[in-house]
């Protein structure tokens, strides 16, 4: 479902990509993690463009990403994009922040969009917040709304960067908890995150970046207990001990 091929990317002087070769099978939950700064949301970025790479490619569902116009619109239609702000419009409903995509861009109608709507925020637990704004929800309820409005596009791949890391900690497990769903019910996702726990519960496979590169990839079991490189190591003895 997405293959990123020989990517590099240079923000100045600053190589903040290495040479960086990833497959992701379809179904597939894919966990990065990193110290701050190895590239993990650079990398997460580029995979619907919101970075161009410097070099290399990347393909989603076998086909190239588009540089610019209607063609990269779809694209970003096919892969949701969860952030740790949750960029919701604030002068508009919740409900109107997840049907507005659907009317706008894949010409949904109206009513059909706010059905769906109502129905993907029940699937995340918020039905009931569908008609106030933005402002009169907690953090943990404007990220689960941001969810429900990236899923509305029926993507085929969900990319979340780091989506818990603006949050109280009473709020991260609501907003994880519907990810692991989404997990479960066979979304591909690439998720960037510090969250230890999910990427043991959530993931097929822990990808770990340092300086750019990808160090080493496993499945949770064995890169929490039997990680290969000594930076990995060094990593998870820094965020395990607390």
């Amino acid at each position: 479902m997405i293959e990123v091929l020989g990517a590099n990317k240079y923000f100045g002087e600053a190589h903040v990509l290495r040479d960086i070769d990833l497959t992701v099978e379809s179904g597939e939950v894919v966990v990065v993690v990193g110290p701050s700064g190895s590239g993990k949301s650079t990398l997460c970025r580029t995979i619907n463009r919101l970075e161009s790479l410097s070099s290399g490619e990347i393909r989603i569902d076998g086909a190239p990403l588009p540089s610019e116009g209607k063609a990269l619109a779809r694209l970003r239609a096919q892969v949701g994009m969860v952030f740790q702000s949750f960029n919701l419009f604030g002068h508009r409903t919740i409900l109107d922040n997840v049907a507005l995509g659907p009317v706008h861009v894949t010409k949904v109608q109206k009513a059909r969009a706010r059905k769906d709507g109502l129905e993907l925020l029940e699937r995340v637990g918020i039905a009931d917040q569908a008609d106030k704004y933005p402002a009169q929800l907690s953090g943990g309820q404007q990220q689960r709304a941001a969810i429900a409005r990236a899923l509305a596009m029926r993507p085929k791949v969900m990319l979340f960067d780091e989506p818990t890391s603006a949050l109280d900690p009473e709020m991260v497990n609501e907003v994880l908890d519907v990810m692991t769903e989404l997990a479960r019910e066979g979304m591909t996702m690439v998720v960037v995150t510090h969250e230890m726990g999910f990427a043991r519960r959530a993931a097929n496979r822990v990808v770990f970046m340092d300086a750019g590169q990808i160090v080493e990839q496993d499945t949770p079991d064995a890169f929490f207990t039997r990680p290969s490189s000594d930076r990995a190591r060094d990593f998870l003895s820094k965020v395990l001990s607390h």
